[in-house]
């Protein structure tokens, strides 16, 4: 009887044609991101289409409408921000307008006035500011608006509160501090 000397093991392992090419798997690139570090200071306005990192020092104007903007431990930004998303773990000062969400984590403080549609603040983290949560839908709301002011009530806002009732989405952990100027306060008589 004649047995083969392959073990069957390891027959099945291997394709029968050693001429079979097979392509390597694509691997998707990581997001391109542009990164200003520690050491740098920028004055003036920079903008992009690419995400942007900032463990340095901004002063002026940052937009990036159509990403991502992180503000990393060290870093210090003292201007507005317009971004799709952005991230606070450093310091900033001056207002933001985001079109996706605000994330200001535990180590992160927001000197200024917030609209975006989304935003979550986690504990520890420092707001000092107005916060406006709104629909992605009405981003000219606030203009149209205006007239209407006047007939506010005198009641202070509240973020989840006017995130539950415009039904957007608002997340405060325990502990955070949410500070609310009180010049935008208006009174009805």
């Amino acid at each position: 009887m004649l047995q083969s000397t392959q073990n069957p093991a390891t027959a099945s392992k291997f394709p029968p044609n050693p001429n079979t090419f097979t392509p390597p798997k694509n691997v998707a690139a990581p997001m391109e991101q542009a990164t200003i570090g520690r050491s740098l200071v920028i004055k003036g306005e920079v903008s992009g289409a690419e995400s942007l990192y900032v463990d340095g020092r901004i002063e002026g104007t940052v937009n990036f409408a159509d990403s991502r903007v992180t503000i990393g431990r060290n870093g210090v930004v003292v201007a507005n921000i317009t971004a799709k998303e952005v991230v606070i773990m450093g310091k900033v000062t001056g207002n933001i307008q985001c079109t996706d969400r605000l994330d200001i984590r535990s180590e992160g403080s927001l000197t200024g006035d917030v609209v975006t549609p989304r935003i979550c603040v986690e504990d520890g983290a420092v707001v000092k500011g107005a916060v406006e949560v709104r629909s992605e839908q009405q981003p000219n709301a606030k203009a149209q608006s205006k007239p209407s002011e006047p007939a506010k009530s005198a009641e202070p806002p509240k973020a989840a509160a006017a995130a539950a009732s415009t039904g957007n989405s608002a997340t405060l952990a325990q502990g955070s501090k949410v500070i609310y100027s009180e010049s935008n306060r208006t009174h009805s008589s």
